[in-house]
């Protein structure tokens, strides 16, 4: 059985540059990549200035219900909260949604951050979804890897499905490890690397111990920063690719991930 994912840090739905709204652009992009679960990170809950600011733009419903729209069920999980506002995680999906709940794994009261575990529903089978916004500091993620490895082990039973997407910061790869040898989880990259042509002969020349690497997603005009990271347990990847090109360059300063995945 298959399923269709994405991760994508949408800016708060607003351009990287004067903060104009991309909101209703943005779900007509998803709409292309015909997921069936989304795990979006800085999504806007609410935002009372630039409401009253775009008033025609700006949709009278928090992003995660209106890029939800009548196809898709969606979880929220609110982290930082101001006065005029708030914004956090979202999990969209067109699988049934049985549960969720947000975690705060805030290392400083300077970047709120959280864990969004969801329980969705592929035919009967339970599949536990974790949508990750990690911190700018490395200190911080590592202890908040190590709080979602904690959350994985005590909310997912041993061997169930998992997916964990989100943005993870972490542009040296320093987390993967844990995640992999902790987790028995895959990133979707792992096995990007074709095992027959020059893809062969590239991984022979690295040899047997070269260190894998994720694709490349910041910033979205020209990626050369690996922070946006999907990982499964469960699954087997039938294809992984980041979406480039002029029209995600405009809507997030993150290319988004889409991956589709068969269940073993």
């Amino acid at each position: 059985m298959k399923i269709r994912i994405a991760t994508y840090n949408i800016h708060k739905g607003v351009s990287s540059f004067g903060s104009k709204p991309r909101i209703v652009a943005l779900k007509q992009a998803l709409a292309t990549m015909q997921a069936n679960v989304y795990f979006l990170q800085e999504v806007q809950g609410r935002h009372d200035v630039l409401a009253a600011r775009h008033t025609a733009s700006w949709p009278g419903q928090a992003q995660h219900e209106f890029l939800a729209g009548d196809s898709y069920q969606a979880a929220y999980g609110m982290n930082a909260v101001y006065d005029h506002g708030h914004h956090g995680n979202a999990l969209l999906s067109n699988l049934p949604i049985a549960s969720s709940r947000n975690q705060d794994v805030s290392d400083h009261k300077y970047e709120s951050r959280g864990i969004l575990h969801c329980v969705i529903h592929l035919d009967a089978l339970p599949v536990h979804c974790y949508v990750i916004h990690l911190g700018l500091f490395a200190g911080g993620r590592r202890r908040q890897a190590e709080a979602l490895i904690e959350a994985v082990l005590d909310s997912a039973p041993p061997g169930a499905p998992v997916i964990i997407a989100g943005d993870f910061n972490d542009w040296g790869n320093h987390l993967s490890e844990a995640l992999r040898t902790r987790l028995g989880v895959t990133e979707v990259f792992d096995e990007r690397t074709p095992s027959v042509g020059m893809g062969s002969f590239l991984r022979r020349l690295r040899g047997p111990n070269a260190k894998i690497q994720p694709a490349r997603t910041f910033p979205a005009m020209l990626p050369f920063l690996q922070l946006d990271r999907i990982y499964v347990r469960g699954f087997s990847i039938e294809s992984a690719e980041v979406l480039h090109g002029a029209l995600w360059a405009r809507l997030s300063d993150h290319a988004p991930i889409l991956a589709t995945l068969q269940l073993k």
